[in-house]
C-alpha cells in the first residue's frame, strides 16, 4: 500500500471493477511515444527486437516499446511481446514469494469477539476467512488493471504484467520492513520497494544471463563473461511497472519524499527504459496500474478488516470516530490542506449506497453482501475513472504518453476514506504496533548478523553478488537484496538461526 498519490490534480492511475466486462478484450492504443529512439549502447531499436515479435506485437505500440534490454529469440512464434512479459512475471519465483508476505491482516489470527448480539446476547464469533497476502492482492490488482486498461485501449497483457510486478520488490513485513531496510541501507543508497521491484525485474530474478558485451551494464555473475538482465521484459512493460520514475531525492516538487523508483547502480537500464519519456511523467499504463493498486487495496483492506472483526461499521456513523478517520486521511491519503467536511461528504456518499454493508456477523448471507459491496466499490471507482478519461480524450485507444488517466476528485476522496478506515482500525491496533516493533528488531538484527558473517551465510545467488562487488556499497546492497527476497516466515527463520534469541510468538 502507498500513501497519498503523487498527483494533486484529478489525473492518476486507475483500474476496473470486479463487475465489469472487459477482462478478455484485446483493445490497444494507437498512439506511440518512442518511435525514433535507439536502444541503450550500440544496439539500434530494430536490433533489440526479438525475432517474430515485430510481426506479433500489437501494431499500436511502436518498435521501441517492444524492445528488450538484451536481444533473445522467440521460442514460440505467434505470441505478442506483452504476452511473453506477462507469462514471465506470472512464472517468476518473486511473484510466488509474495504468498508469504502479509498484506494487512495477519493469517492465522484467532476469531474476534464483537460483543452481544440478538435477543440471546450471545457473542458473535467472526471467522477470518483467509485474509489477503501480497500475492492475492497482486492477482486482484492485475484483474482490475487488465479490465480498465482494455476498456481504455491499452494492451491488457501489458497492463496485467505491470500490475503483477508492482509489489515484487516489497521486503518481508511490508512497509514496516521497508522502513527498517531503508535505515540499514542509508549509506548505500537507501531502500524503496518500487526501486527494488525494478532491480528485481532487471537484475535479481534469474531468467536471462547474457554476454557482457550485449548490454551496457548489468549485474555481474560468477562467470565474469555473463551478466544478468533479470526477466528481460520489454521497454513498455518495465515502464508500465515504474510508479516513481526518478532516483532518490528527485521527486518533483518534493525532493524530501522517501518515494523513488531507481537506485543509482540501476540507472543504465532505467535510462534505457525512459528514453523518449517526457521528464518524470509516468506512462498511461503505469497510471492504470497505480489506480488499480489504490482501488484494490483500499476496498479489500476494508473487506479483510470486517472479516477479521477489526472494523465495526456502526463506528462510521459516530462523529468522534469519523474525526479520527479523517485525521488519519489528511496528510497521508489526501493533501494537508483538505477540509474534513469534504471527507465527511465522501464517506456519507458511500454510506448512502443501498449495497453498503451496515453490519457484519460472519454468516453466509453477510459474507455474500460484503462481497457484493466490494464488487460495487471497485466498479464505482473504475467506471468513474473510465468515464472521466473518455470525456477528456474521446473514444480512441489510449496508450503510452498519449493521455493521462483522469480520476474524479469524488472518487479519489472516497478511495482515500476507505484507506483511512483500514489504517485506523486495522493497522493502528495496539497489537499491530507491538508486532511491527518486533518485526523491525528482526530486520535490524538480521541485517547485522548477515553483515558480520557474509558471504558464507548468504544464499548462493547473493553470495556471488557479494563476492563480485567492487566496493563496500555494492557488498551492502547484496545483503539488502538477500533480506528483501525473504518472506515473513523465512526472515524469522533465518533470524532465529543466526542470532541467539528470537522475538515474539513467531507468528507472521
Amino acid at each position: 500500500m502507498e500513501g497519498m498519490a503523487p498527483r494533486t490534480e484529478d489525473t492518476a492511475p486507475q483500474a476496473h471493477g470486479n463487475n465489469t466486462a472487459h477482462g478478455n478484450n484485446t483493445a490497444h492504443g494507437n498512439n506511440t511515444a518512442h518511435g525514433n529512439n535507439t536502444a541503450h549502447g550500440n544496439n539500434t531499436a530494430n536490433e533489440n527486437k526479438t525475432p517474430h515479435e515485430n510481426d506479433t506485437a500489437h501494431h499500436e505500440y511502436d518498435v521501441s516499446a517492444v524492445e528488450r534490454w538484451a536481444v533473445e529469440p522467440d521460442k514460440r512464434p505467434g505470441r505478442t511481446a506483452f504476452q511473453r512479459d506477462r507469462a514471465r512475471v506470472l512464472h517468476s519465483a518473486a511473484l510466488r514469494r509474495l504468498a508469504g508476505k502479509t498484506q494487512v491482516v495477519t493469517p492465522g489470527t484467532l476469531p474476534q469477539v464483537l460483543g452481544p448480539a440478538g435477543s440471546g446476547g450471545a457473542p458473535i464469533q467472526v471467522w477470518d476467512a483467509s485474509p489477503r497476502t501480497r500475492l492475492t492482492h497482486s492477482l486482484e490488482c492485475a484483474q482490475v488493471g487488465r479490465e480498465l486498461g482494455a476498456a481504455l485501449g491499452c494492451d491488457p497483457d501489458l497492463v496485467e504484467a505491470a500490475c503483477l510486478s508492482h509489489d515484487l520488490g516489497h521486503p518481508p513485513f511490508g512497509h514496516n520492513g521497508e522502513q527498517a531496510l531503508n535505515e540499514f541501507a542509508e549509506d548505500c543508497g537507501g531502500f524503496e520497494g518500487n526501486a527494488q521491484s525494478l532491480r528485481l525485474l532487471t537484475r535479481i530474478e534469474p531468467k536471462r544471463f547474457v554476454r557482457s558485451d550485449m548490454v551496457t551494464s548489468a549485474a555481474a555473475a560468477p562467470d565474469d563473461d555473463l551478466v544478468s538482465v533479470g526477466l528481460n521484459l520489454t521497454r513498455a512493460a518495465l515502464d508500465a511497472a515504474t510508479k516513481y520514475p526518478w532516483p532518490r531525492g528527485a521527486r518533483p516538487a518534493d525532493p524530501k519524499s522517501p518515494k523513488f523508483g531507481v537506485y543509482e547502480d540501476d540507472r543504465p537500464v532505467f535510462d534505457w527504459i525512459r528514453q523518449g519519456a517526457p521528464g518524470t511523467r509516468t506512462c498511461f499504463e503505469a497510471q492504470v496500474m497505480d489506480w488499480s493498486d489504490d482501488v484494490a487495496y483500499s476496498v479489500h483492506d476494508v473487506e479483510d478488516g470486517l472479516h477479521a472483526g477489526h472494523i465495526d461499521t456502526a463506528s462510521l456513523h459516530s462523529e468522534p470516530e469519523r474525526q479520527e478517520i479523517f485525521a488519519v486521511a489528511i496528510g497521508r491519503y489526501v493533501p494537508d490542506d483538505t477540509d474534513p467536511a469534504e471527507l465527511s461528504e465522501a464517506l456519507d456518499r458511500l454510506l448512502r449506497q443501498e449495497w453498503w454493508p451496515h453490519g457484519y456477523d460472519g454468516s453466509g448471507v453477510a459474507q455474500a453482501r460484503l462481497k457484493d459491496a466490494t464488487s460495487q466499490l471497485i466498479g464505482r471507482f473504475c467506471l468513474a475513472a473510465e468515464g472521466a478519461t473518455r470525456a477528456r480524450y474521446g473514444s480512441g485507444r489510449l496508450t503510452r504518453y498519449a493521455a493521462e488517466l483522469v480520476v474524479p476528485r469524488d472518487a479519489r476522496y472516497e478511495c482515500a476514506v476507505l484507506k483511512a478506515v483500514a489504517d485506523r482500525y486495522v493497522m493502528q491496533r495496539a497489537e499491530q504496533e507491538r508486532l511491527r516493533a518486533d518485526q523491525r528488531i528482526v530486520v535490524a538484527e538480521l541485517a547485522e548478523a548477515l553483515t558480520a558473517r557474509a558471504p558464507e551465510v548468504l544464499d548462493p545467488q547473493f553470495r556471488a553478488l557479494f563476492e563480485h562487488a567492487t566496493d563496500d556499497r555494492a557488498r551492502k546492497r547484496a545483503i539488502v537484496d538477500q533480506i528483501a527476497s525473504l518472506t515473513d516466515a523465512s526472515a524469522r527463520s533465518l533470524h532465529l538461526r543466526l542470532t541467539t534469541r528470537s522475538h515474539g510468538s513467531g507468528q507472521v
